[in-house]
């Protein structure tokens, strides 16, 4: 075996980075390399810790993908070694040193035991409780650690048989020596807090999410008859951890992590929240809402929590107030406007103003200033203290006190606007923003980040408080007023853009274009934002502005956006700000083929920007925001004047063939499905240029990286329309055809095999394909008799309906049945009965048209299906085919849309996690490269009529008898019809 380490370190050289990656992959397929890889990871001898980590989370992403994977599973002695040495070894790596180590190797563990416990992992639960140790909290640290992530996943799921004998089975051996463990542990935090270790802090806190986890789906009995102990007001265990705050612990100021202290009210907060919501006459018996509500009351009115590391506790325990508010259990203690008052005075005026080390990020760290505020009242995206306050003043409207909550919120609105006109030019800009705020919390009901607000507080008049206080703000040169107020002002646009009227938000976008230009980052994100967000406005079901309103400053508006990201020099600092990319796209999008006059100097632009930061990935929402606007900038322009393509062509051809070469693996899906798009739109000659891909395209390490597939599923099927010829000359097809194959064996992979092998049917002649039809349909059948899934039986069941019912040349219903027959008679007939007619019924309302015609043309156009040994099936398709017209609205051809450039795009949202944790393996489509979906059975407008018609011109002498045999009470109207079409 090659030095592992040496190969680790130069994994992490970028100069070296590709060799090594490769060599790492050739050596992981190779006996013995994981025994190796774990001993790296353990030993401490290595004095190369980047090396080990690196391994870590090589291993982890080996378990990641090939730990269930049916084509290249990890060896079951390998996986039973890895189960047995991983609890282990996190204990063995318990220095202060190893604490990356350990969460890769956590992550791991998490990983295998969704897989494997407690079926085949089931020593797990006794080995973690016997490791739990009276005195080493070290070790207990990440006994807890490990069983909370295995724990965790419960908390969201659907409760199950097979999830309660899972806890069951956990209950059984973990929960009594976990409660002997928090009770010993708990006295001893509690006892002497001057000396409370942070390890012990800290396995409290693991301690109390483990409670939660483990009273997330019922409550134990041994928890239900100790609830007193746990909860009781001033006695229990989590109420006493409300009030414990060691001076020792409370962790740096300067520091944004909470103090260990405060995760462990805030976890207690949490599990308070699961009992008020599952258990909530529990928490009654105890009086403890009541006792915990007074608690973060005090603190939260006693204006000692400003810091950075405050702002998770306090948001917090705002939640927990506006949680205990929309319980009706406890309506009336929040009922009197007294109580109202006092509650906005000391709990929500003190957290809705900008704090100190705010102002200092709105200043050093604008984006992350952006990322952290630009929550909108209303969509639950409580991240700040501020959002949290909104959210118990939207709690207090909500519940039946909206009049009494507005009238004490505009008194303080009123104050707060009075304090700015008399200080405009000092501290007074404080005063406003916090009024601005509140008026957005007070009058947001419902809201969403897609949408803005959807529904408002009737008391409120947004539209007047946006006339007479807001809108002149966006109209002020940048020097005449705080930039804060002018971010609230563009904030206030951004959220409640839909009460605004259509010649509103056309009047603001020159403002906004303008506020471009500002030298804050904060404003021109966020007019960057707004811009995006009034574009993609909607009424109804239509988009309210087209390329017509902003065909004449779109230019200029792309200009002053990639001049601020080109500003940006570095690869890094180009890509930071994904707000400007998402504009710039939003702006092509809307402006459509009018940008056709610039679009050569547009994607140069993009083009360079690309290169750019194709150097150094590091933002993923920014790389699907470019790779989006040049595939929109590709399908606007070259529908409308299709010679631009072979500029396109031209200009991406260079640029994407380096991604390739470099292997940049982060981006090279988006390349495939560029391809895709350009090649699917080529319409003069044979794509000769294209051609060259096509041996990289069928080579197997291409298809493992799993996020490559789709596009390189889309890239062949456009090799094989636009240059079908080619492909069969040359035999690229039987490459082909092997990848469909490999695709098809994966559990994982089988749908996009299924996609690849339609545009075989479709485009290679029947005769051509005759000799590989027999081992494509033994694979076929093979996988559903070892690996049947839903998801299999549906796509096999679609593939036959397509394959029937496209009407091409040398291809049949007969050339598929008779092959099956030619593997073994009556095989036809037992797939037909027991696969696919009883999926014909759970076929998606999308798949009904073609369903109906390839059992249609199946019927009427197979010589095969009336054969001795299967004409008997022939009435059970007539009658599953009956069943279908059942619901004719589903077999008519949906209206399309005059061209692709007038198709709706959607759009997928990236994900919070995926746009935080760096880059995925999951795969991140293109939506603007996609066209319309494309009638495989376009030619047939409605299959009903088709039906009859087929029926009328089918001349089998056997054809009453045969429909006759059809059961008459599924399929008596349709039988009807025949008749009075004559063609019974």
């Amino acid at each position: 075996m090659l030095d592992l380490t040496a190969l680790f370190i130069s994994s992490l050289d970028p100069t070296s980075r590709k060799i090594a990656n490769q060599t790492l992959h050739s050596l992981s397929q190779q006996p013995g390399f994981l025994p190796h890889l774990f001993i790296l990871i353990i030993n401490p001898a290595q004095d190369r810790p980047a090396a080990r980590l690196a391994a870590a989370v090589y291993l982890k992403n080996i378990v990641k993908n090939r730990w269930d994977d049916d084509t290249n599973p990890i060896p079951p002695a390998y996986q039973a070694a890895i189960r047995a040495g991983i609890v282990p070894a996190m204990i063995s790596l318990c220095g202060p040193t190893d604490k990356a180590l350990r969460a890769q190797l956590l992550e791991t563990a998490a990983v295998i035991a969704a897989f494997d416990f407690p079926d085949r992992w089931s020593d797990l639960m006794e080995t973690l409780a016997a490791s739990l140790s009276g005195s080493d909290y070290i070790v207990n640290l990440t006994i807890l650690e490990t069983a909370h992530r295995i724990f965790f996943p419960w908390r969201s799921k659907i409760r199950t048989d097979e999830l309660h004998l899972t806890i069951n089975y956990v209950l059984a051996s973990f929960l009594e020596p976990f409660l002997t463990f928090f009770r010993s542990s708990a006295a001893l935090l509690l006892s002497s807090p001057s000396s409370a270790s942070q390890t012990l802090a800290a396995s409290m806190v693991e301690a109390t999410k483990i409670f939660y986890d483990l009273t997330s789906q019922d409550l134990p009995l041994a928890i239900e008859d100790a609830h007193a102990e746990f909860f009781k007001p001033e006695e229990g265990w989590f109420t006493r951890f409300m009030v414990w705050d060691p001076v020792d612990l409370s962790g740096d100021p300067d520091d944004p992590t909470p103090s260990l202290p405060d995760q462990l009210k805030m976890t207690t907060i949490e599990l308070v929240e699961l009992y008020l919501h599952k258990y909530p006459e529990m928490l009654l018996k105890t009086k403890t809402v009541e006792a915990i509500v007074q608690i973060v009351w005090n603190v939260l009115s006693s204006g000692e929590l400003q810091g950075a590391k405050d702002d998770a506790f306090v948001s917090q325990s705002l939640h927990f107030i506006s949680t205990v508010i929309r319980s009706n259990m406890y309506k009336h203690v929040f009922s009197s406007r007294e109580t109202i008052s006092n509650l906005i005075q000391d709990v929500v005026m003190p957290n809705i103003g900008l704090r100190g080390y705010e102002l200092q990020q709105f200043e050093d760290d604008p984006l992350m200033f952006v990322r952290q505020h630009l929550a909108i009242p209303g969509t639950g995206d409580a991240a700040t203290h501020r959002q949290a306050a909104a959210d118990v003043l939207r709690a207090l409207v909500a519940s039946g006190a909206e009049a009494e909550t507005t009238e004490v919120v505009d008194t303080w609105i009123a104050r707060g606007l009075a304090e700015y006109e008399n200080d405009r030019d000092g501290v007074g800009w404080k005063a406003k923003d916090g009024a601005v705020y509140l008026v957005g919390a007070v009058a947001a009901k419902d809201a969403t980040t897609q949408y803005g607000v959807t529904a408002t507080n009737a008391l409120v008049d947004v539209v007047e408080f946006y006339s007479n206080n807001v809108f002149q703000d966006l109209q002020a040169p940048p020097i005449s007023i705080h930039p804060v107020l002018q971010v609230d002002a563009m904030k206030f646009l951004y959220a409640f853009h839909a009460q605004l009227s259509e010649d509103q938000l056309l009047a603001v976008l020159p403002l906004l274009q303008q506020h471009l230009k500002s030298e804050n980052t904060v404003c021109y994100t966020y007019a960057a934002i707004a811009i995006e967000r009034i574009l993609f406005v909607r009424r109804g079901t239509e988009l309210l502005f087209t390329r017509a309103d902003i065909c004449d400053f779109a230019p200029n508006l792309l200009d002053l956006l990639l001049s601020r990201i080109e500003s940006g020099g570095s690869a890094q600092k180009v890509a930071e700000n994904e707000y400007l990319m998402r504009c710039a796209m939003t702006v092509i999008l809307t402006a459509r083929q009018t940008l056709t006059p610039v679009y050569e100097h547009v994607l140069s632009r993009l083009v360079n920007i690309l290169d750019i930061i194709s150097q150094n990935p590091s933002n993923p929402s920014f790389d699907q925001y470019i790779f989006e606007s040049i595939s929109a900038l590709i399908r606007f322009v070259v529908s409308g004047d299709p010679n631009t393509l072979a500029v396109f062509e031209e200009m991406l051809s260079g640029p994407l063939a380096v991604i390739l070469q470099q292997d940049v693996e982060q981006y090279i899906p988006y390349v495939f499905q560029l391809l895709a798009q350009m090649l699917t739109v080529h319409t003069v000659g044979p794509p000769t240029s294209y051609r060259g891909l096509l041996h990289l395209l069928v080579q197997p390490p291409v298809w493992g990286q799993k996020s490559n597939i789709p596009g390189l599923v889309r890239l062949l099927k456009a090799f094989l329309a636009k240059d079908t010829a080619y492909m069969v000359e040359s035999g690229s097809y039987v490459g082909v055809m092997a990848a469909v194959q490999r695709l098809i064996s994966s559990r994982n992979n089988d749908t996009w095999g299924f996609k690849l092998l339609e545009g075989v049917i479709v485009n290679i002649p029947g005769s051509t394909m005759k000799q590989y039809f027999r081992p494509l349909i033994m694979e076929l059948l093979t996988r559903m008799q070892t690996h049947k899934t839903d998801k299999y039986i549906y796509h096999f069941t679609r593939f036959f309906m397509y394959a029937f019912a496209i009407q091409i040349d040398n291809t049949n219903p007969d050339l598929i049945i008779g092959t099956i027959e030619e593997a073994q008679q009556g095989l036809w007939t037992n797939v037909l009965k027991n696969v696919i007619l009883p999926q014909v019924s759970k076929m998606p309302p999308r798949d009904r048209k073609l369903t109906a015609i390839g059992l249609t043309r199946m019927l009427t156009h197979s010589e095969k299906a009336v054969e001795p040994g299967i004409v008997n099936a022939w009435p059970l398709a007539f009658t599953a085919l009956a069943k279908l017209f059942r619901e004719p609205q589903h077999l008519k051809s949906s209206p399309q849309p005059s061209s692709d450039a007038d198709a709706e795009i959607d759009f997928t949202e990236l994900d919070y996690e995926e746009q935080t944790t760096g880059y995925q393996s999951a795969y991140s489509r293109l939506a603007a490269s996609e066209g319309p979906a494309i009638d495989p059975v376009a030619g047939v407008e409605d299959a009903q009529e088709y039906f009859v018609k087929e029926m009328v011109a089918w001349k089998e002498p056997s054809k009453g008898a045969l429909i006759s045999a059809a059961d008459q009470s599924v399929a008596g109207a349709v039988v009807a019809t025949l008749k009075e079409a004559g063609a019974v």
